[in-house]
């Protein structure tokens, strides 16, 4: 039994080193550059679903409205999803011509607020481009000629591009926003394999041509969340070469880690809810693998304390891990220009271990609280 128990946490190594290679391939294989070229002929449409923002809506606004695109083709629109605080006056009192502002007043309850909200703003959008982003972000002068650039030299049909967390208070929030950023890198690594299957919808584009070819969110309008990810699997299906991920620091979205870990696993199991959702099987084929590794380590530990042996295998399967890891994350982290959070490597992937186990229990079950709503 132990040799068995060994020889199968030994292919689940092998695996998991195997698919941190594909990673690091996929990353490196994307060409970074910051040089921008745009026609300035470009509309764009900036769409942005809002709920009980009134705190953080307004420096995203701002950021927005101070970048160096042309203003005449850029148009903001902002969706409150039924505020309780006052997130539309406070877009209101900037009076400018280029912020849109819809009110949503739904009365029957639905279980996908956020894709009601982009589907009525890309109703009204008259940009060629959507780009999305959420009310509680930043960015730098030159985020939306990046992407534009982008677009008008691929013809993208949908863009991911870099996401990560600023204005870190504490450890805990450091630790999230270095597993944080090597999730993004994960994302790109996979297009940049022709192999998308995950993105983040604070910093996100695609053409509305193709929203509306594709017929928007239709076949996945029922799930809570996935604007992103869903999406991104609809647009990959139907055009699997056509996806792009924008590997340029000028293109980088910031936006803030949880404040505690009841916020934090929230936010995961939000997110862990939608892979149950997936056609495409495959991300959830080595979701499993990652899984089963993770697993393997905890039980040999637990193990170890009855046979040597196992524990043995756990240390092991621990130092292999953290090795191919740190080349990885290193990678990622040099992108963001967080490699000053590298020496938390060791606590964080001790942390995601637990947390990866755990979430993948309960994201299966019940619903989970999304901007004060339970949804499923």
């Amino acid at each position: 039994m132990l040799i068995l128990l060994n020889f199968l946490s030994a292919i689940f190594l092998l695996v998991y080193v195997a698919l941190i290679i594909t990673f690091i391939s996929g990353w490196l294989r994307l060409k970074e550059s910051d040089r921008i070229s745009v026609t300035g002929l470009l509309k764009v449409s900036v769409l942005i679903a809002a709920r009980n923002e009134e705190a953080c809506i307004l420096n995203c606004l701002n950021d927005i409205l101070a970048q160096q695109y042309p203003p005449h083709l850029i148009e903001i629109i902002v969706v409150d999803d039924h505020s309780t605080d006052l997130t539309s006056e406070t877009i209101l009192s900037l009076r400018s011509g280029q912020i849109k502002l819809i009110r949503l007043n739904e009365t029957k309850a639905l279980n996908s607020y956020k894709k009601k909200a982009i589907t009525e703003a890309i109703k009204l959008s008259t940009g060629e481009l959507i780009i999305t982003t959420d009310a509680d972000c930043r960015m730098g002068y030159d985020w939306i000629s990046s992407i534009v650039s982008l677009y008008e030299q691929d013809s993208s049909k949908l863009i991911s591009a870099p996401v990560t967390f600023f204005a870190e208070k504490g450890t805990f929030q450091k630790i999230q926003t270095l597993e944080f950023i090597s999730l993004i890198a994960m994302g790109a690594s996979a297009i940049g394999n022709k192999m998308p299957f995950t993105c983040n919808g604070a910093n996100m584009a695609y053409s509305k041509a193709v929203f509306l070819e594709l017929d928007g969110f239709q076949g996945i309008d029922h799930i809570a969340s996935g604007d992103d990810e869903l999406f991104l699997h609809k647009v990959a299906a139907a055009y699997p070469d056509q996806i792009s991920f924008l590997k340029s620091r000028k293109a980088i979205v910031y936006t803030y880690a949880k404040d505690n870990l009841v916020e934090f696993i929230k936010q995961r199991k939000r997110w862990a809810s939608k892979s149950m959702k997936y056609k495409n099987k495959l991300p959830v084929f080595v979701s499993v693998l990652v899984y089963l590794f993770y697993l393997s380590i905890l039980l040999n530990f637990v193990g170890g304390v009855f046979y040597p042996l196992l524990l043995k295998m756990a240390v092991i399967e621990l130092f292999i891990k953290l090795a191919i890891d740190a080349l990885f994350f290193y990678l990622a982290a040099k992108f963001f220009n967080r490699r000053n959070y590298l020496f938390l490597l060791v606590q964080g992937s001790l942390l995601h271990i637990f947390y990866i186990l755990y979430i993948g229990v309960i994201a299966r079950f019940g619903t989970y609280e999304w901007k004060d709503r339970m949804v499923k």
